[in-house]
C-alpha cells in the first residue's frame, strides 16, 4: 500500500471503463434482454426457486408473531431507519449515505483510491462498512416472498442502483476489505434470485448487477493474498466469494479461475482453520458462526450444482457444529460471547434474535446430518432458505449436553441440571482474540449469570476504544493490573501465554465435577507469578478456587462481571443477592488474605467497569464485583449458586453447607503441580464422593 503498488495493481476507474461485455466469456449474453433471459431459464440454480414461493409461504405465519417481522423491518428501511448489527438502529435516510457513520456523523472520504484509506482514520470503519454488506437483503427476500409486494422488491434495485452511482470502482471505503466485498456479492445474490420473477427486475437492473459482482470477483482475487496471510476467516470469506461468483456466474470470462481458485481456500483453510476438536481457530464464537455460515452456502451451494466439497471439510463442519450446540445454552440457544463479538451475522434468515445461534447450529446438523437437533422453531426459517420445506419437517433427534472438553480450542465446560459453566484454557496454535485464559461463564436457567463482556468497538474514543478485551474485564484473575500478554497491535497480542489444563472429571453419581488448570501469562512478570484456577460444582453451586503465589509481593484482584439484576450486598458476608427472571442467585467470594478489599461497580461512568457488550455498538450496564489484595501468596474463594451456603475456609479445606448437603473440599499447598483440591465429600439428601489429586 505505502509503494502505491496497489492502487496501479487495481486502478480506480469508473463503471462504464468495464461495461459486461468486457467481462464476459460469451459475446452473445452482452445485449441486456438476452442476459436477463439467460438468468431466467439457463442460469445455474440456486438455494431457491420463484416458481417454489407459494409452497413456502404456508411456513411463514408459524414463525411471524407479534415481535421484529420481516415485513415490519422493511418498513423501518423504507422509512430510512436502519439496524446496525441485528440491533442498534440509526436514521439514515434510503438510500443511506454509504460513507457515513450516523452516530458520531464521521465521514470517509469517497475520492481516494482505497489502499490510501487507513482502517482507524474515519472513527469505526465497521459502521461505515455495515450498510454495504446488504444484509437487509435477506430481510427483503423475506418480506417479498411473505407477501409478493413488489414495493420490496423495488427497494433492493434502488439500494443496488444508489451503491453503484456512489461507489465507483475502487475508490472509497466500501472496496477496501476483500470480505466485506464478499459478503456484498453473497447478498445480491440472494437478491438475484429472490427477486428474480419480479417486475422491478428488469434487464438493464440485473445487467448492472452482473457487471458490479464481475468486478467485485477482480478486486477479491487481486489482493487475495493478504487474506490468506491473516489465517482466519478473512481467507475463509474471499475463497467463498470466488468460488460462488465462478459457480453461479459461469458466463463471466474468469468464472471457472475464480471458481477453482475459491474451492482450493475453501478447502485448505478449512484444514487449518476448523481444529479436530471442532473448535475454530479465532478463539471467537461470533466468528466461529460466521465461518459455519460461510462454509454452510458454499457446501449446499455446492451440492446444488452437483460440484461438491470433499468429505474431510464436510465433517469439519460438522464438529464445528457440534462444538457450538456443546458450548450453548439450552434454553435461550445462546452461547457464551468469548473472544471478539462484532456484530456479524452472515445469513440473517430468521426471526431470532443475533444472539440465539440455534438457527446456525440446527442448519449445521443437517446439512451433516439429514436430521434436526431442535424441535421446531423459528430458528428452522433458515433450513427452509437454504435446504427447502422437507428440511423443516425432517425428524429430530436430540442429543445430551455433557461436560465437554475442546483441547485445541481451549473451551471446557461442567454441566448441572439447570446450567453450565464455561471456561478457556489451553496453548494457541493462531493468534488469541482476548486475554482471557481462565475466564469463566456461568449460565442457570437461561440466565448468563456471570457473563462475557464483549465487544463494543474497536475504534472509538476513551474509554471505549475495545477495552473489553483485557484480563481485568474477564472473570478471571490478574496480576499487578496486568494483561495476561502484551497487547502490541489493536489485533494482536504477544507472547501468546500458554494455559494447561491440569484435571478434568466427574463422579460416578454425577452430583460433582471438576476442572483445573494455569497458565503461565505472569511468568513475564519480576518475579513471576503463577494463577492456577479449580471449578467445583456441587449440585447447582460452584466452588471456584483462584491461587496466585510469587517469591515475592503483588497485587491481585479477582474480578467477576454479573448480569444486570437488582441486587442486596450483603458487607458482613461478602455476598451479592441478585434478583433474576428465574430466581434468586447468590455470588459471595472471600480469600486467605488477612486484609482484602472488595468495591461493587455498575455503569461506571468514566471507564469500562461495570458495562458489558452484547452487541457490538451497544453497551449496557453489568455489575462488576473485585476482590483485591496484597501479598506473596493468596487464595480467593467465590460461591455461586441458587440458594445461600454458609462458607467455611481453612488452610486445607472448604466448607461449603446448604440447606439439606454439606460438602466438604480438601485442599493441598502443594505448588509444584499437585491439584489445588485432592477430594470432595458431598454428603446429606446427597451423598456423593470425587476423588482428583
Amino acid at each position: 500500500m505505502r509503494t502505491g503498488v496497489l492502487r496501479r495493481k487495481m486502478p480506480a476507474t469508473e463503471w462504464e471503463d468495464q461495461p459486461l461485455s468486457s467481462l464476459l466469456a460469451d459475446a452473445s449474453l452482452a445485449d441486456a434482454q438476452s442476459y436477463l433471459d439467460y438468468r431466467r431459464m439457463q442460469a445455474p440454480a440456486f438455494f431457491f426457486a420463484p416458481a417454489r414461493r407459494p409452497e413456502y409461504q404456508r411456513y411463514f405465519a408459524v414463525w411471524d408473531g407479534e415481535g421484529a417481522t420481516p415485513v415490519k423491518l422493511c418498513e423501518e428501511l423504507a422509512g430510512g431507519r436502519l439496524r446496525y448489527f441485528e440491533h442498534t438502529r440509526a436514521q439514515t435516510g434510503f438510500p443511506p449515505d454509504w460513507h457515513a457513520n450516523p452516530f458520531t456523523g464521521e465521514r470517509a472520504p469517497v475520492d481516494i483510491h482505497w489502499s490510501e484509506i487507513g482502517d482507524f482514520e474515519n472513527g469505526d470503519i465497521k459502521i461505515i462498512w455495515e450498510p454495504s454488506r446488504f444484509g437487509y437483503t435477506y430481510l427483503l427476500v423475506r418480506g417479498y416472498w411473505r407477501t409478493a409486494e413488489e414495493r420490496f422488491a423495488e427497494m433492493f434495485w434502488q439500494l443496488v442502483e444508489d451503491w453503484h452511482e456512489h461507489n465507483p470502482p475502487q475508490l472509497g471505503a466500501n472496496w477496501k476489505c476483500g470480505q466485506e466485498i464478499s459478503f456484498r456479492v453473497m447478498a445480491w445474490c440472494f437478491g438475484l434470485y429472490g427477486f428474480l420473477d419480479a417486475q422491478a427486475t428488469t434487464a438493464p437492473r440485473v445487467a448492472m448487477l452482473a457487471q458490479m459482482i464481475a468486478v467485485s470477483g477482480e478486486r477479491i482475487e487481486a489482493n487475495l493474498e493478504y487474506a490468506l496471510s491473516q489465517h482466519n476467516n478473512h481467507g475463509i470469506s474471499e475463497g467463498l466469494g470466488l468460488w460462488t461468483i465462478g459457480a453461479l456466474f459461469p458466463e463471466l470470462r474468469f468464472a471457472e479461475q475464480w471458481k477453482e481458485t475459491g474451492r482450493q481456500v475453501l478447502e485448505d483453510l478449512g484444514r487449518e482453520l476448523i481444529y479436530d476438536d471442532g473448535a475454530f481457530s479465532q478463539h471467537s464464537a461470533n466468528y466461529h458462526r460466521l465461518m459455519l455460515h460461510d462454509y454452510l452456502w458454499v457446501l449446499r451451494l455446492g451440492e446444488i450444482l452437483n460440484q461438491p466439497f470433499s468429505s474431510e471439510l464436510r465433517d469439519r463442519v460438522g464438529r464445528s457444529g457440534e462444538f457450538l450446540y456443546q458450548i450453548q445454552d439450552e434454553t435461550s440457544g445462546r452461547v457464551p460471547y468469548y473472544g471478539h463479538n462484532d456484530g456479524a451475522l452472515v445469513l440473517p434468515l430468521s426471526n431470532c434474535d443475533y444472539q440465539d445461534f440455534r438457527p446456525v447450529v440446527q442448519a449445521t446438523h443437517y446439512l451433516t446430518t439429514g436430521k434436526r437437533c431442535y424441535s421446531s422453531g423459528d430458528w428452522d426459517e433458515d433450513l427452509l432458505w437454504l435446504f427447502g420445506p422437507d428440511a423443516v419437517t425432517a425428524p429430530v433427534v436430540t442429543r445430551e449436553r455433557a461436560d465437554f472438553g475442546a483441547e485445541q480450542g481451549g473451551c471446557y465446560t461442567l454441566r448441572s441440571e439447570d446450567g453450565f459453566a464455561f471456561t478457556r484454557c489451553g496453548a494457541f496454535r493462531h493468534r488469541p482474540a482476548h486475554a482471557d485464559i481462565l475466564h469463566m461463564d456461568l449460565w442457570w436457567r437461561g440466565q448468563n449469570i456471570a457473563t462475557d463482556a464483549g465487544t463494543f468497538s474497536y475504534n472509538t474514543p476513551a474509554p471505549w476504544d475495545d477495552p473489553l478485551s483485557h484480563t481485568t474485564y474477564h472473570n478471571t484473575a490478574t496480576v499487578d493490573g496486568r494483561d495476561q500478554m502484551e497487547r502490541v497491535g489493536r489485533f494482536l497480542w504477544l507472547p501468546w501465554a500458554r494455559g494447561r489444563v491440569l484435571s478434568h472429571r466427574r463422579s460416578a453419581a454425577g452430583h460433582l465435577s471438576y476442572f483445573e488448570g494455569e497458565h503461565d501469562g505472569y511468568n513475564r512478570l519480576n518475579p513471576p507469578a503463577l494463577h492456577r484456577r479449580a471449578i467445583l460444582r456441587v449440585g447447582e453451586h460452584w466452588l471456584v478456587l483462584d491461587r496466585l503465589t510469587s517469591a515475592a509481593e503483588h497485587l491481585y484482584r479477582l474480578h467477576w462481571l454479573l448480569m444486570d439484576a437488582q441486587h442486596k450486598w450483603d458487607k458482613s458476608e461478602n455476598r451479592a443477592k441478585l434478583t433474576t427472571p428465574a430466581g434468586y442467585y447468590y455470588v459471595q467470594a472471600g480469600s486467605s488474605a488477612s486484609a482484602s478489599e472488595f468495591s461493587v461497580v455498575r455503569a461506571d461512568e468514566s471507564s469500562a467497569r461495570g458495562w458489558r457488550a452484547p452487541y457490538y455498538g451497544y453497551r449496557e450496564p453489568a455489575l462488576s464485583l473485585d476482590l483485591t489484595t496484597r501479598a506473596k501468596s493468596v487464595q480467593f474463594w467465590t460461591v455461586l449458586g441458587p440458594e445461600p451456603c454458609e462458607v467455611r475456609s481453612s488452610e486445607d479445606a472448604i466448607q461449603l453447607r446448604g440447606e439439606r448437603w454439606h460438602a466438604n473440599a480438601s485442599l493441598t499447598m502443594d505448588d509444584r503441580g499437585g491439584s489445588l483440591a485432592s477430594q470432595v465429600i458431598l454428603s446429606g439428601a446427597i451423598q456423593d464422593q470425587l476423588e482428583i489429586g
